[in-house]
């Protein structure tokens, strides 16, 4: 196994045990929101697998094309079965991403041609605002190089980045976490029916670990932009 981020790289050996966090084999800032150790990637029973051993802070984990997505709680662990496997995770206003390099994966994914011209499992459909949103809130690691840290804007800078009111942003908001929230996306609220409060973060973690928003879209922030008070209403 190879864990890169930043532009380093890290060889974990077999039978070998490599922590992230604060403090450990991969030290990745120094900020009290990470754990001194939040992530461990150890061998065990024939496969590689990806632990939580922290306490509050969760993590996206997604393979290569995005098209497999879990979230890792305290106290979790997944196999590393792909070939790059990514998990992002935000700690404060910085939001993290690293990825997990398989020399001898044990699932290599096979393509399979569409016969029936439809392919709408998993998709999720956005209005234009709620990707605009999306964007805005993503736009600071989408423009970083490869993997590392990236700050997250507050609503209110997102707001005015977009041109809106922070009241426009934050019902919007509501409506994009609501949504993802119907779909069975973790994270999008904090009880049975308040929003959770790192629900920013939580939605940035998705985005980006299931391209549901790429770099390529961040000229749509720089667009004419749209008015649609009341787009964000769902159409039959």
């Amino acid at each position: 196994m190879t864990v890169e981020f930043s532009g380093e790289y890290f060889t974990v050996t077999t039978g070998g045990r490599f922590t992230v966090g604060r403090e450990g084999d991969l030290a990745i800032d120094d900020n009290l929101f990470l754990h001194r150790h939040f992530l461990e990637i150890a061998e065990s029973g024939g496969f590689w697998w990806l632990s939580n051993i922290g306490t509050r802070l969760t993590a996206t984990v997604t393979d290569a094309a995005g098209g497999v997505q879990a979230w890792l709680s305290p106290g979790a662990r997944l196999p590393l079965v792909f070939e790059r496997t990514t998990v992002v995770f935000s700690a404060g206003p910085t939001t993290y991403e690293l990825i997990v390099h398989a020399t001898q994966p044990a699932f290599r994914p096979t393509r399979r041609e569409d016969t029936n011209g439809e392919s709408t499992i998993g998709d999720v459909p956005l209005t234009a605002s709620q990707r605009l949103l999306i964007l805005a809130l993503a736009e600071p690691q989408l423009l970083r190089d490869g993997t590392g840290m990236s700050g997250l804007p507050t609503s209110a800078k997102a707001a005015e980045r977009l041109g809106w009111t922070v009241t426009r942003f934050n019902r919007k908001l509501d409506n994009v976490c609501d949504k993802l929230d119907r779909i069975g996306v973790p994270g999008m609220r904090g009880g049975q029916r308040a929003f959770a409060t790192n629900r920013r973060a939580r939605l940035v973690e998705y985005a980006i670990a299931t391209r549901l928003v790429t770099k390529q879209d961040l000229a749509l922030l720089d667009a004419p932009s749209v008015a649609d008070e009341d787009e964000d209403v769902e159409r039959p």
